[in-house]
């Protein structure tokens, strides 16, 4: 089973941890094999609010492999300046030798410095939190400090902004892992809508479209998504929602920007162009799951697209 290790810190920042802790947990409802572990290499953290914690594992106990990820978690900048966490060199060589062994070394905020003292910054994209980027490059020049990003995955490395976009990195993380469509569905889980960084791949129609929180906008998106093939006129997909299809129509695009045929449209040729990467699909095969009327049809829309 894959595994989560989240590096607690002294003076950790909160949502640093607890959010991206949440994504990863909110996955385990959708059906997501993996498992969550907490280490500490400094004995009592306290967060930066004043809570403590209880018996936290020491990172020297952890048994991870290639293909599992490692977590830093954010932290007061007084102690990202201070001797006592530049001293710790063990747990640098610790996140070094993760690295090699092909574990993901990730950092949510301030929690890119104890990447950069473990040697993983060199030659390699990242960003932290927006008050700290000059601070990052002036300790590790040699690595490429970006600004204006959320997140970045670069050299088997993952770093992300401050605070709340550690959220947005650990949903990119699921996306790699799980596809679009199950991240979207833990999105909406923790009504967070997934924000994608300029240098994340392209975009999804599965994540687009859902930056509001009607709940019965939700539900028709979720039943299009569901239901390609069927014909979804708007009559049926109101009475789905309890709406009149006037009032559908309306608030539907209201919402999402788009109307109900555009979306399904957009949704019927996301999965059209990933059934045409199996070559024992014929055309008429794709057509038809996908709610074309016709092969002809399908080429045609696809052209344009």
């Amino acid at each position: 089973m894959q595994k989560i290790a989240f590096i607690i810190p002294p003076t950790v920042e909160l949502l640093d941890l607890s959010g991206p802790a949440q994504v990863f947990t909110e996955a385990k409802v959708y059906g997501m094999e993996v498992e969550m572990e907490f280490y500490q290499y400094s004995e009592n953290p306290i967060s930066t609010a004043g809570l403590g914690f209880g018996e936290i594992a020491h990172f020297k106990t952890a048994v991870l492999k290639r293909g599992d990820f490692v977590i830093m978690s954010g932290m007061d900048n007084e102690y990202v300046n201070s001797f006592s966490f530049k001293a710790e060199k063990e747990f640098f060589r610790w996140l070094k030798e993760c690295s090699e062994r092909g574990i993901t070394v990730c950092s949510i905020c301030s929690g890119a410095f104890a990447l950069g003292h473990a040697g993983l910054l060199k030659d390699t994209e990242c960003t932290t939190h927006w008050r700290r980027v000059d601070a990052l490059q002036k300790q590790f020049p040699q690595a490429r400090v970006l600004a204006d990003i959320l997140y970045i995955k670069s050299n088997n490395v993952y770093t992300s902004a401050g605070i709340s976009a550690g959220i947005d990195l650990c949903l990119a993380i699921l996306e790699d892992l799980k596809g679009a469509l199950f991240t979207h569905k833990v999105a909406r889980g923790l009504v967070v809508y997934h924000r994608r960084s300029g240098r994340h791949k392209q975009q999804s129609v599965y994540l687009d479209y859902r930056n509001h929180i009607n709940p019965q906008v939700h539900e028709v998106q979720d039943y299009l998504i569901d239901n390609l093939s069927k014909e979804n006129d708007i009559e049926t997909l109101a009475s789905l929602v309890g709406m009149s299809p006037r009032n559908l129509s309306r608030v539907f695009k209201e919402k999402t920007g788009s109307t109900v045929l555009e979306y399904l449209t957009l949704l019927r040729i996301e999965y059209a162009s990933t059934m045409l990467n199996n070559p024992e699909y014929t055309m008429e095969y794709i057509a038809t799951q996908c709610g074309f009327k016709t092969p002809r049809q399908l080429q045609r829309i696809l052209k344009k697209a």
